[in-house]
């Protein structure tokens, strides 16, 4: 039962800090790219892309404060562990199970676009 629980609650940070700073490099060069690609480009131009991927850059913190709270959260409440959570998810009725997906993902494209709005 102990290497359950080890091997869920490992989390791989490599891809999403890989995704941070890939986004910050384009967030750093894209105007010296977008002026390469194209000579007539205004600074209008570079912004509108910049402020995307501002946003972008925005929502991954936002989500990965969310987490990180949620994580302290669970911890201190002495809430029962996320694979037994998880096998009580298993065990309810499947248009459950697809309304909680669909209510996360409805949560999840309204925060990000809340990042969006909130810098254009």
């Amino acid at each position: 039962m102990n290497t359950k629980r080890i091997k869920l609650s490992v989390f791989r940070w490599e891809e999403p800090v890989r995704i941070f700073v890939l986004l910050l490099l384009l967030w750093t060069f894209g105007p010296i790219a977008i002026r390469w690609m194209d000579d007539t480009a205004g600074s209008v131009d570079q912004s509108v892309w910049l402020l995307i991927l501002l946003s972008l850059i925005g929502f991954l913190l936002v989500t990965a404060l969310s987490w990180w709270i949620l994580k302290v959260f669970w911890l201190n409440m002495g809430l029962p562990p996320i694979f037994i959570m998880v096998s009580r998810f298993n065990n309810l009725e499947i248009w459950h199970q697809v309304l909680f997906f669909q209510l996360s993902f409805g949560l999840l494209l309204l925060a990000a676009t809340g990042c969006l709005i909130a810098l254009c």
